[in-house]
């Protein structure tokens, strides 16, 4: 599989009642961009136009340099080459697994190697003689992933895939979806409310709202921008990339960042592993000098960039550590004790254990 060099381009219009999508965007073609935004913000709406399933979705739509929809051209859905995810995920219950996987794969004329590949990438060879009423949340999802993509198509779209799953089934499912982002080859197009997928899976990011692109970019830029909407949310915090140096006996994992070597609790990895390290505000705390009697094993030296007073009491504070980004939350309390005010040197702790990978 190659990724393609062109860019992605939807530049569409819808007016439903009071509500309007009007987006403009051109996306590149490698990797996924997540849509991320609050529930009614035209997320899943995006997706139907760009499938074809919205008539009345009018403006542009190129994919891979091949126009899907303009002024004078508009595919209709069975035309558009879109592997499709929903929420649920949509198999046919009265077939085995293996019948399912088929049942698009032949109307599409893919080659058999395709839907072997899949399979083989998706760990879905036990399940294949099962009935997808016999199947976990997780499993149906793997199946509907393989589904899709076992019919070549030139992008896929999924719409919010994990919502519908508990914790441990989400869990389960997340390194299959950082497999398919690896090594798919076409743009995924990706729709989630939920800062964890954004944080593992997007390569690019684009914040709607109401409708319109509040922001779009490089995913790690716009997770890290204390101007935007992300930066205030109660889960608020940064996303690092992170290469794995060691793992001891105990599962704690030594990590390669920006800001330097970092510890988290983590599965067994082999030095050199990409990863994506998600430290979230909360989870910060400063201190006027580096303690080295506590159990924290992550000191980072920082400077504070701003303060943000927030509700209940709190107070953001953006810092940077080594020149990037960092958040910490504390108590208004907590500020007026360690007197801090922008310009100043201190030190952030972090708990191993409270890293998320």
């Amino acid at each position: 599989m190659t990724e393609r060099d062109s860019t992605l381009d939807i530049a569409l219009r819808l007016n439903r009642g009071t509500f309007r999508l009007d987006v403009d965007l051109h996306l590149p073609t490698c990797g996924t961009t997540v849509v991320f935004g609050p529930s009614g913000c035209g997320k899943s709406t995006l997706l139907r136009a760009v499938a074809g399933l919205e008539p009345a979705a009018s403006g542009v739509l190129r994919v891979a340099g091949r126009t899907w929809q303009d002024a004078t051209t508009r595919l209709p859905a069975h035309r558009r080459a879109v592997g499709m995810v929903f929420q649920h995920s949509a198999l046919l219950p009265h077939l085995r697994v293996l019948d399912n996987l088929r049942y698009g794969w032949k109307r599409a004329g893919a080659g058999v190697a395709l839907l072997d590949g899949w399979i083989e990438r998706l760990a879905l060879k036990p399940l294949l003689a099962r009935k997808t009423d016999s199947l976990s949340g997780g499993e149906r999802q793997r199946v509907a992933l393989a589904r899709a993509l076992a019919c070549a198509p030139e992008i896929l779209l999924l719409d919010e895939p994990l919502s519908a799953l508990d914790a441990p089934r989400r869990a389960e499912i997340l390194p299959f979806l950082e497999a398919v982002r690896r090594e798919a080859g076409i743009p995924l197009l990706y729709v989630t409310h939920a800062v964890e997928e954004v944080a593992r899976l997007a390569d690019h990011l684009v914040l709607l709202d109401a409708g319109r692109v509040v922001a779009t970019g490089a995913a790690l830029d716009l997770l890290n921008r204390p101007d935007l909407p992300l930066a205030l949310r109660d889960d608020a915090g940064v996303v690092l990339d992170a290469h794995v140096i060691e793992r001891d006996p105990h599962e704690l994992l030594a990590l390669q960042t920006a800001v330097g070597t970092l510890h988290a609790q983590g599965d067994a990895h082999p030095p050199g592993t990409a990863l994506r390290l998600r430290i979230l505000a909360r989870d910060v705390s400063l201190a006027l000098s580096r303690h080295e009697d506590s159990s924290l094993l992550n000191l980072l030296e920082v400077r504070i960039v701003d303060l943000v007073e927030l509700p209940g009491g709190q107070v953001q504070v953006r810092l940077e550590a080594a020149g990037n980004p960092l958040l910490a939350r504390i108590s208004h309390r907590s500020l007026e004790r360690l007197q801090l005010q922008p310009g100043m040197a201190l030190w952030a702790q972090i708990k191993a254990v409270a890293l998320l990978l």
